[in-house]
Parts: structure tokens; C-alpha cells; sequence
């Protein structure tokens, strides 16, 4: 006999007016997103209240949730979708893609086993094959499909540690890290914050990092990089997360190879131009590193959350994030959670398949090289305004912006973010306290270049107008 409860719940999959209502409140959104303003108002911001109470005793109408959501959820929401988003390096989210992931949800699919779930398998090994090609990886490479490149790079080092100690004829899976042959671990002193915290997770000690110095643009200085051995791990970064700047692959990547050091490479957002055509130049030869960490939902434009770890060594990878147990029944094609930490996750791969199939090649390679005009663009009618200076070469995406002073550019980045017109974030550079642009998003358009450089011109006659 059905509980309450129960009985509640298959009268709601059954009459499908709660998801109908959900759908319709999506449309909703996703009408006014592109026009909205970029950052939740104060009014939204302070309706969130509205969430703060205790767990109910009894249950609650699923529509009613539904209702509060749109009503106080939708308008404290970020605007990411639209195409003035320029703080953190954010992505939009390709129709398709939001489409594919908004199907997939109702699927609700465990992607650990093929068993569990046959379709997410088959897409994996597809988007595997289709990744292996798009970045010109050798064949024998392995694709896990991760949260975000915080994940990737985890599992990078993870795989890097595995095969490393493995030559030094040390299991690390039997007998840990007491006692294990010391590895070297040396990245560049502009070396994303991920990459640290992956450094700590893994027990390597972060300070034990050899840093080495950069060069004006961030990119690490290949005649200052210590000598390599085979106890060795490089970090190199395809994107500086300021400035977007490369390392210069063809070199470090020869360097390491010699003496059998693993290269990763943390191109969370900038590993894409070796999709593109006339930015491909950028990640010459990248491909003789051993391990690459990017993401979709950044330059790609998937919906979030989507991380790729992509790694040569398809037995360190799996050994690295080593699973067994008795109840675990293998397929005869892919088990996802080999390439993953976890088990239990979800079918994050449809929407990146979905975004790949829709924009295809040219499409990606249109995208992408779009991002980088309009940065151009932006940097090109900022530097042309008195009081603004572009401090990088911008070769990707990515510009920072500096005023005369650290005061007048952290008031101009606060009047920026409450004109509401864009949203950019602030950051340091050279000691020195930036405006940090990130142009991530299919939808940024010529016109919202033109109101981002009118709002930035606004913020800075007001900010002198009060400090006069």
C-alpha cells in the first residue's frame, strides 16, 4: 500500500504539471537573461531571506518550491548567459548544450558503471575519440570527464605521482606516501591557485614547489626552470588566468621529455585555441606533455559544470584513481569512474557532447576566435580612454585594465560593478591592483563592448568627481 508521501509523488511524475510549470519559468528566464541587469539587485539580494527557515515537519507543495525558486531564486541569479559577463573566466552555455543537459537531468543517470548507464557510456567513448582529434592527442590517450579543471589537474598530479614513483619501483597504491622516493614538484610563481591546492591535496607539501620566475606577460622563463630529472613534475599553464598569456611548450616540452619529467598542463580556458585556426600557434606543441586539464564550461560554452582530464598514460591515469570492489560489474566498452575520483556522478558528458556536435569544428573554431576579437576589440577602445591602461599583449582572451593609481582602479572596479551595465572582477598584477576582463561568452556581441567601455569611461569620471 502506498504512503502519502509516495502516493504525492507518483501523482506529480504522473501529471506532469509541476515540471510544466518549472519549464515555463525557465522560458521566463531565459526571455529577460540577455537584457537583464548583469549582477542581482539589492532588492533580489535581500529577498533571499526569504529562504532562511527551518526544515519544515510535513511536506511541502512541490509547485509552491517551484513558485519560491522563480520568484526569489531567478533574479538573484548571475547573468551568465547574456554577453557582459567579464568577471571570472565564465562561460555562457550553448543552446544545445543547456538543451541536452536539461534532458539528461530528467534521465538522471550514474555515470560510473556501463551497466548503470549505457548511453553515458557510449558518449564517453565518443567524446574521448572527438577531444583525442580535436587537440591532435596521441591515440593511446584517456579522457576522464571531471567537475572542472580543479578536478583535472588533481587527477593529473595523481597520474603523474603513480608513473613517476612506479619508475622508481615504488607502488604508491601499496605502499603509500611513508617512506616514498621524494618527486619534485616546480610550476611558475604565476601558477593558478588550483594548482596549489592540488599540490597540498596529493601530500607533495606546498612548500616544497621550486617556483619559477616569469616574464612580463606571466609566462614562465624556460632558462630559469631548474634542472629537470626523472623525479620530476612540470606546471605549465596554457592561459595565464590574467593575462592569458602561453608557456612556450615547444621548448619546456623538449626539456622534460629528455630526461623523463611529466609536463601537465592547466589550460583550464586557454587550451581551446588549439582549436583555432589562427591561434593554434599559441599551444605549439603541447602535445608532448603527458597530462592537460581544461574545461568546458569556460571557452567551449558548455553548462556547468563540465572539467576534462585528458592524459597519455592510460595506465597511470586509471591506476592513479583505482577502484575495486566484489559487486562491481565491468562493461566490455568504458566504466567512467576508472578516469574519475569519483564513482557516483553524473551524465555531465551529454552536454559537452551535445555543444561539440552542435558547433562542430568550424563552429568551435568560429566561437572561440569571436571571443578573441571582441578582447581585442575591448582592449583596443579601453586604452583609447584617458585614465585606462592596457598592461597585457592580448593574445587569448583576456585583458587587464589598470588606472593611475590602486585606489582610483579598486573605486573604478567597485562604481563599475554598481552601474550593473557589466561585471568585471579586479585582481593583482606586478604587485599592482588591475581590472581583470574575461570575454567567455557566445552571446558577447560588438554593443556589449561598446556599453562595457562606456560604463568603464562612466565609472571613472564619477569615481574622480567624488575624489575631487
Amino acid at each position: 500500500m502506498e504512503n502519502t508521501i509516495q502516493k504525492a509523488m507518483f501523482s506529480e511524475m504522473k501529471d506532469k504539471d509541476l515540471f510544466k510549470k518549472s519549464q515555463k519559468y525557465a522560458f521566463d528566464y531565459m526571455d529577460k537573461v540577455m537584457d537583464r541587469n548583469v549582477f542581482p539587485s539589492e532588492e533580489a539580494l535581500e529577498n533571499l531571506m526569504h529562504f532562511e527557515e527551518s526544515l519544515s515537519e510535513n511536506s511541502t507543495d512541490g509547485s509552491k518550491i517551484i513558485e519560491m525558486l522563480h520568484a526569489y531564486g531567478s533574479p538573484a541569479t548571475i547573468a551568465q548567459l547574456g554577453g557582459r559577463y567579464f568577471g571570472f573566466v565564465n562561460g555562457g552555455a550553448v543552446p544545445a548544450g543547456l538543451a541536452a543537459k536539461n534532458l539528461s537531468m530528467f534521465w538522471d543517470q550514474n555515470t560510473a558503471l556501463q551497466v548503470l548507464s549505457p548511453i553515458a557510456s557510449k558518449i564517453e567513448v565518443i567524446v574521448e575519440k572527438w577531444l583525442i582529434d580535436l587537440f591532435k592527442l596521441p591515440e593511446r590517450s584517456a579522457v576522464g570527464f571531471v567537475s572542472g579543471t580543479s578536478m583535472a589537474t588533481f587527477c593529473g598530479l595523481a597520474a603523474a605521482r603513480y608513473r613517476l614513483l612506479k619508475n622508481l619501483d615504488w607502488d604508491i597504491n601499496e605502499k603509500g606516501l611513508f617512506e616514498a622516493p621524494k618527486l619534485r614538484i616546480i610550476t611558475s610563481k604565476q601558477a593558478h591557485s588550483t594548482v596549489v591546492k592540488a599540490v597540498g591535496l596529493l601530500g607533495f607539501g606546498k612548500e616544497n614547489i621550486e617556483w619559477v620566475p616569469v616574464d612580463s606577460q606571466g609566462r614562465i622563463i624556460p632558462d630559469e626552470i631548474p634542472k629537470l630529472d626523472s623525479s620530476s613534475i612540470l606546471l605549465l599553464q596554457a592561459g595565464n588566468v590574467n593575462s592569458g598569456a602561453f608557456e612556450d611548450f615547444k621548448t619546456i616540452c623538449a626539456m622534460a621529455k629528455e630526461v623523463g619529467a611529466w609536463v601537465h598542463i592547466d589550460g583550464a580556458f586557454g587550451l581551446w585555441a588549439e582549436a583555432v585556426k589562427d591561434l593554434k600557434y599559441l599551444t605549439l606543441d603541447m602535445q608532448h606533455a603527458n597530462s592537460w586539464a581544461v574545461d568546458g564550461h569556460k571557452t567551449l560554452n558548455t553548462p556547468y559544470d563540465s572539467g576534462i582530464i585528458m592524459c597519455e598514460d592510460r595506465e597511470a591515469l586509471i591506476a592513479a584513481l583505482h577502484m575495486t570492489g566484489e559487486y562491481i560489474i565491468q562493461g566490455d566498452e568504458r566504466d567512467g569512474m576508472y578516469f574519475t575520483p569519483e564513482m557516483s556522478k553524473r551524465a555531465r558528458v551529454i552536454e559537452l557532447w551535445a555543444t561539440l556536435k552542435y558547433l562542430g569544428k568550424k563552429g568551435i573554431d568560429e566561437m572561440i576566435w569571436g571571443l578573441h576579437k571582441h578582447a581585442v576589440n575591448f582592449s583596443k577602445k579601453i586604452g583609447s580612454v584617458p585614465g585606462f591602461k592596457v598592461l597585457n599583449e592580448v593574445v587569448f582572451n583576456q585583458v587587464i585594465v589598470q588606472c593611475e593609481t590602486d585606489e582610483l582602479t579598486n573605486k573604478t572596479i567597485t562604481r563599475i560593478q554598481k552601474l550593473n551595465d557589466c561585471w568585471v572582477g579586479g585582481s593583482m598584477w606586478n604587485e599592482k591592483k588591475i581590472i581583470r576582463v574575461s570575454i567567455c561568452s557566445w552571446a558577447t556581441t560588438e554593443e556589449d563592448i561598446r556599453i562595457a567601455v562606456n560604463s568603464f569611461q562612466k565609472a571613472l569620471s564619477e569615481v574622480r568627481e567624488n575624489v575631487s
